[in-house]
């Protein structure tokens, strides 16, 4: 069995070298598509952490009455701690609420004056609520809402910025969405690619396949090589694409890491190496043995 593999495996890899011309242009093809996968591995990076810095900004805010108990607020708070959904909350009482208001707008004579005659504080204590994800927002205010201490709730200022949330999540999905459709599009083209140069493979060793067949080999061993030669583009393309990798994210991880605010690419591509690499050959050689596969499957007569 060891010799047997061995022998498929060595006129796979002569093969490979056979062809040199349409194994280069089919590994480059290949390259192509490892790469802008790679790319959107890396876009996603950066887009997540966008995405977590924005989020970490967005919140809503309970608004409580002015004559709300302050063991109500204390009560509605820890129910809300205990909710999944629910990320961190930050109690501002009605004096913070005014010191905060004052420092707002202590260049505005008019409302400073207005305060100072008014005399009482008019703002009430508050609850800033943040989620996990920002789909989550909803789900905690119809809970508010619904609850038994909407009646020493003001306002939830959630439908004032809903619109902003639900865009929020809409990009980030469709963004997502539209990176991963453009990888499958390109994994089609390396698929068609490789399946047609196994096909110009075939058609050029027809001569051996039929002496091959005439000596008794087995359709494992006439199918073999063209799979050995498919798994060896994907080896080849993704080892190329991590070398075009190193420079690229050398060079782009400052600027990017300016520009987003999120990680240095080039670190997060050394510190993820094995796993960037192990995921771009996996896929490389899949795409590789598979369109193989299937264009011997289907093309060659056995």
């Amino acid at each position: 069995m060891g010799t047997y593999f061995k022998r498929i495996v060595k006129v796979g890899i002569i093969n490979f070298w056979r062809n040199r011309w349409v194994t280069l242009a089919t590994i480059l093809v290949m390259t192509l598509m490892l790469f802008v996968t790679g790319s959107l591995v890396f876009a996603s990076v950066l887009l997540n952490s966008s995405i977590d810095r924005i989020e970490s900004k967005v919140d809503i805010t309970v608004y409580f009455n002015t004559d709300a108990d302050d063991e109500d607020i204390a009560a509605l708070q820890k129910k809300l701690t205990d909710f999944p959904q629910v990320k961190n909350i930050e109690y501002v009482s009605r004096e913070q609420a005014l010191e905060d208001f004052k420092s707002r707008h202590a260049n505005n004579t008019l409302i400073t004056q207005s305060l100072e005659e008014l005399g009482d504080n008019p703002l009430g204590a508050s609850l800033n609520i943040q989620a996990q994800n920002s789909e989550q927002y909803e789900s905690i205010a119809k809970f508010l809402n619904a609850s038994s201490y909407a009646s020493v709730i003001d306002k939830i200022n959630y439908f004032q910025n809903k619109l902003v949330i639900e865009r929020l999540s809409n990009i980030l999905t469709s963004t997502r969405a539209i990176g991963w459709g453009i990888a499958l599009v390109l994994a089609a083209i390396v698929m068609l690619v490789t399946f047609n140069t196994i096909r110009m493979a075939i058609f050029t060793s027809r001569e051996e396949i039929g002496i091959m067949r005439l000596v008794g080999a087995t359709n494992g061993y006439i199918r073999g090589p063209f799979i050995v030669v498919g798994i060896l583009y994907g080896i080849v393309a993704s080892i190329i694409t991590m070398v075009l990798f190193y420079p690229l994210t050398l060079w782009l991880g400052p600027k990017a890491e300016g520009f987003f605010g999120g990680p240095n690419l080039f670190n997060y591509f050394i510190g993820n190496f094995l796993e960037i690499f192990v995921l771009l050959l996996g896929l490389g050689v899949l795409l590789g043995a598979f369109s193989s596969f299937i264009a011997i499957r289907r093309h060659l007569n056995v």
